[in-house]
């Protein structure tokens, strides 16, 4: 079951199974890493919970460092709460990320970034709650070259590993302009098996 859900909507989920929640980074709508998405999952079991959230959808202010300064920070309020009861309600977090200059798109990165303080929010619990969940990624380049992807990559997997969450691996497609994606039917075979844990999907 695919949903795209409404942000008030985040709380709607079954105890105990497996729910997937879409991270959306890209700055364009219904882009070519989203289609990519979207086929991955819909190979999923019917009854597979997931959330589909856009993160231009759900701006955040700029991140402030008070680490070392007051250093506990502020329950979350507003879009940082809905993204912060999404990510603790997900058993598997999906990045659904293009590259962008050689990594994951601000938005991404700026969501890692409330990380910071979500750790250090008293009674909060963040990073013991965010262990042994899984993470992954899709993404798509408009260059044959898989290296370059390889920062936006580490920046996950190091992120997941931090937070001693299961890294699952990254899906690829190659395209630029709208729609390129479904030129790739490699990526489209891949899509199909990436979910299921086959490692041969996760180039």
């Amino acid at each position: 079951m695919s949903d795209t859900m409404a942000p008030a909507s985040v709380e709607r989920y079954v105890d105990g199974a497996r729910h997937l929640v879409f991270l959306l980074a890209s700055a364009r709508r219904d882009g070519n890493t989203e289609q990519l998405a979207h086929a991955a999952a819909s190979a999923l079991p019917a009854d597979t919970q997931q959330t589909w959230l856009r993160l231009m959808d759900l701006p955040l202010p700029p991140f402030e460092d008070i680490r070392h300064s007051v250093g506990i920070y502020p329950p979350p309020r507003g879009n940082a709460k809905i993204l912060l009861d999404a990510t603790l309600a997900a058993t598997d977090l999906v990045f659904v990320a293009p590259l962008y200059w050689y990594s994951v798109p601000a938005s991404a990165k700026q969501y890692l970034d409330y990380w910071s303080g979500w750790l250090r929010v008293d009674g909060l619990e963040f990073k013991k709650r965010m262990g042994g969940k899984r993470m992954w990624c899709v993404s798509v380049i408009s260059s044959d070259e898989l290296r370059e992807a390889e920062p936006l990559i580490e920046c996950l997997r190091l992120s997941a590993e931090y937070m001693q969450m299961t890294w699952c691996g990254t899906l690829i497609g190659n395209g630029s302009r709208p729609g390129d994606i479904v030129n790739d039917e490699a990526a489209f075979d891949a899509a199909q098996r990436f979910f299921a844990g086959d490692v041969q999907a996760k180039r």
